[in-house]
């Protein structure tokens, strides 16, 4: 009997879905753009303007408007969670990373409002729950440094980290949904002082209920993993 032949690829396929993928994510970064230059009600004409080519010419990488805004919404939750990831990763007291952590999502929702409020548009019109997507990850990450620290103290995980992850991003985000439509005189600074300070509470308890006491002003030991 003959073996079959190992299918080959066809290299100008590869190339042509390589330079697809390309052009789709520069499409994106364009519309990204033309959100923050015309805010979150921002049209796919303008959108099209924005990257320099006809509207048809986008359906050629999209199947159609939502699915457009699905893949701006795809890559506003990439940007936060990216930032975020990064703050995780540093090592710091209780409270430094705390307010880090906070303080890069108040950031990132100043710097890009109109994107955050595009999200929420997008979700209420598409179906594509972008936002809940993010505070998803957001809490994920935070459960895996709850782990990493209960480990370095010799504490067991417990099924308290999934819940009180997801109530610290609900208040954080929230809190600083609000704050952007209404900020009134409260500033970006003195927000995040007072989550970090209303965060660092809800740990601290959860903590001391478990026999853990953590100085917040001294630095956390580095995890092994």
């Amino acid at each position: 009997m003959t073996a079959s032949a190992t299918p080959q690829v066809d290299g100008r396929s590869a190339r042509w879905a390589g330079h697809r993928e390309r052009r789709r994510g520069e499409l994106i970064d364009a519309a990204v753009r033309a959100i923050a230059k015309h805010g979150p009600d921002v049209s796919v004409e303008q959108m099209a303007e924005e990257a320099g080519v006809a509207r048809t010419r986008l359906y050629r990488y999209f199947n159609d408007a939502a699915d457009l805004g699905g893949a701006v919404a795809d890559r506003a939750a990439e940007m936060i969670t990216t930032e975020m990831a990064a703050v995780f990763s540093v090592r710091a007291t209780p409270l430094e990373l705390t307010r880090s952590a906070i303080g890069a999502h108040i950031n990132w929702l100043t710097e890009h409002g109109d994107l955050y409020r595009y999200l929420t548009m997008h979700a209420l019109s598409s179906g594509h729950h972008a936002i809940n997507d993010v505070k998803t990850v957001i809490a994920r990450q935070l459960v895996e440094v709850f782990e990493l620290y209960l480990r370095s103290f010799g504490a067991e995980s417990e099924d308290v980290l999934d819940p009180l992850a997801h109530g610290i991003v609900g208040m954080v985000e929230s809190s600083a949904n609000n704050w952007l439509d209404a900020p009134g005189e409260i500033t970006a600074d003195q927000l995040a002082e007072w989550l970090t300070s209303w965060t660092w509470t809800l740990l601290d308890h959860t903590l001391r209920a478990r026999g853990l006491e953590i100085d917040p002003e001294a630095p956390l030991p580095l995890p092994d993993d």
